[in-house]
């Protein structure tokens, strides 16, 4: 049994303890044994003393001294109301040093003077007065040595404490077994789980079933459950990303291949004769390119990694003009609204491409929400800049989002609340602006709409790409 354990540890303080309670109760036992041997003697005096009485005046000194050792003290005095009669006597070793009347000592008293006689190894003569037989009307006072109550003593403390000790011994052993079987034998169950989940934890099967009877283990039991499941659920989720990033990486190749023939095709347009044409030929080319730079980027994202920004100075009312205009095309019904609140002179320095996807994003949910409700609203883009940072603010009059959309906002395939969508869009959307150093917020949602705020510093700090991608 080794003490870095559970049942070793026990059992240590198991002794330990006992043998501190069995202390406590030493002092009390050795006052109480002290007593009975100083009424032994008072018992054995006072038969001497019987003996000296029955016989004749004179007692021959060698009877004497007989009676005097057998009671084991010096002399005997026999003490009425009326006499004080010296019975027994002999020559004395040394002074009287102490009295003690064993009719007026209390408990307190009685355990100072036994660790008194205890501390004190000098061989000292002591008197001693009581009653060994409660006769009220005589008092038996002998005088003695303390060596031989000292030596008692310590005999009968020592055989206390081996008695202990073995008590101790036998409980912790007994108390061993017990935890063992009540305690332990669960444990290593809940430990035998925990490794034959960590060999396969996509593994449904080896989720641990509580069915423990102690109710802090099988709370201990369904907590690791929790747990087991959390994780089971995390990993299939990521394996299925990890499939679906394949899979949008190879149909990126693809379509960016293609969206390069068409973009051959579009420049062409701009030599049309039609003046329509011409004037939507800019546009068109521009959408195809991001289009296509989408592609590229959506293949870098399937490698784990989003290219950081390309920072640079732009109006940011003109980039807004434009994810109207493309959100615009794309209203099922003239029931949402756009308002614009950006000053034109106001300028920000960040990658404009992916400050569109960003704005893109925020806005596609926000006109969404409301043409979920069937009702009209307004969705809203507004913007400024202080000493250290520009902000973009996002707000539309929509429903708001549930509480369970509020705790996974921004992860992945979890943030949605539109039927059919992947929840990616805020999950990408946090990840570009973080790679500008700024930071992507809810503002708030409730009944009255939703409202997010971009925060862009003007020092602009440009986070590793896996960093950016970590604090997600």
């Amino acid at each position: 049994m080794r003490l870095n354990t559970i049942s070793g540890r026990f059992a240590a303080l198991t002794i330990i303890f006992v043998m501190l309670a069995e202390i406590l109760i030493l002092l009390p036992a050795l006052a109480s044994f002290r007593l009975d041997y100083l009424y032994s003697r008072l018992e054995r005096a006072q038969i001497a003393t019987l003996a000296r009485l029955a016989s004749d005046d004179t007692l021959a000194d060698d009877l004497e001294s007989e009676l005097l050792q057998n009671a084991g003290v010096f002399n005997v005095v026999l003490r009425r109301p009326d006499l004080r009669q010296l019975v027994l006597s002999s020559r004395l070793p040394g002074p009287v040093v102490e009295t003690y009347d064993l009719r007026e000592d209390g408990l307190v008293q009685t355990i100072d003077d036994a660790v008194g006689t205890l501390m004190n190894r000098r061989n000292d003569v002591i008197r001693v007065i009581g009653s060994p037989f409660n006769q009220t009307d005589q008092l038996i006072e002998i005088t003695m040595d303390t060596a031989s109550l000292r030596t008692a003593m310590i005999d009968f403390g020592l055989r206390l404490l081996l008695l202990s000790a073995a008590f101790s011994i036998l409980t912790a052993i007994l108390l061993n077994l017990a935890v063992q079987r009540a305690v332990l034998v669960p444990i290593r169950r809940v430990i035998r789980h925990m490794v034959s989940y960590a060999q396969a934890p996509e593994d449904p099967r080896h989720i641990i079933i509580p069915d423990a009877r102690l109710a802090e283990l099988r709370d201990a039991e369904t907590a690791l459950e929790a747990m087991q499941k959390t994780v089971t659920s995390s990993l299939k989720q990521k394996e299925r990303m990890a499939q679906l990033g394949q899979a949008v990486a190879k149909i990126s190749h693809d379509l960016r291949n293609i969206l390069t023939t068409a973009q051959l095709f579009a420049d062409r347009l701009e030599d049309s004769g039609d003046p329509k044409v011409k004037r939507a030929a800019p546009k068109l080319v521009n959408s195809i390119s991001r289009a296509v730079n989408l592609c590229e980027t959506t293949l870098a994202f399937g490698k784990a990694e989003e290219p950081a920004p390309t920072l640079s100075r732009f109006s940011l009312a003109h980039l807004v003009a434009e994810v109207i205009e493309a959100e615009s095309l794309a209203l099922k019904a003239a029931q949402v609204e756009f308002l614009i609140d950006i000053p034109s002179t106001l300028t920000i320095r960040a990658d404009r491409d992916q400050l569109y996807r960003v704005l893109v994003n925020l806005t596609r949910n926000a006109r969404q929400a409301i043409e979920g409700t069937g009702q009209p609203g307004t969705v809203e883009i507004g913007a400024g800049e202080s000493d250290s940072e520009w902000w973009i603010r996002v707000g539309d009059t929509g429903p708001g989002l549930p509480d369970k959309a509020k705790e996974y906002l921004f992860k992945p395939f979890s943030g949605s609340v539109r039927k059919g969508g992947t929840g990616l869009g805020l999950t990408i959307a946090a990840d570009l602006v973080r790679g500008h150093g700024g930071q992507l917020n809810l503002v708030r949602s409730d009944g009255e709409g939703s409202e997010f705020m971009i925060h862009i510093p003007r020092d602009t700090v440009i986070l590793p790409v896996r960093q950016a991608m970590a604090a997600l």
